[in-house]
């Protein structure tokens, strides 16, 4: 330190320097986090949206597969009675017919 200048200002001149270098510090470390949170941001986005985008496959899927099964199910119970009707009726022909060939012989 000089000895030419008083005290108090050399303090002052050193305590202005260590906040200079304290600012500086803080002003890279700053840009430092931003730009680290900015990498991992870009990797993290990708995956979030890709996320979004199989989740709103599957529910799209999940959707398609319901509304298939759903007219499939009317489909599928409109056969059933259908053929239990010509059941039905055949086993009537049947027995009409049998009626019929009973009374042609009496």
């Amino acid at each position: 330190m000089d000895d030419e200048k008083p005290i108090t200002e050399q303090a002052m001149e050193t305590i202005t320097s260590a906040v200079e270098a304290t600012k500086e510090a803080a002003v890279t470390a700053v840009q430092k986090v931003k730009k680290a949170a900015k990498k991992v941001a870009k990797k993290v986005t990708p995956k979030k949206a890709a996320k979004k985008k199989a989740a709103k496959k599957s529910s799209k899927k999940a959707a398609k597969k319901s509304s298939k099964k759903a007219a499939k199910k009317p489909a599928k119970k409109a056969t059933k009675k259908s053929a239990k009707k010509a059941a039905k009726k055949a086993t009537r022909k049947a027995a009409k017919s049998k009626k019929k060939a009973k009374k042609a012989k009496r």
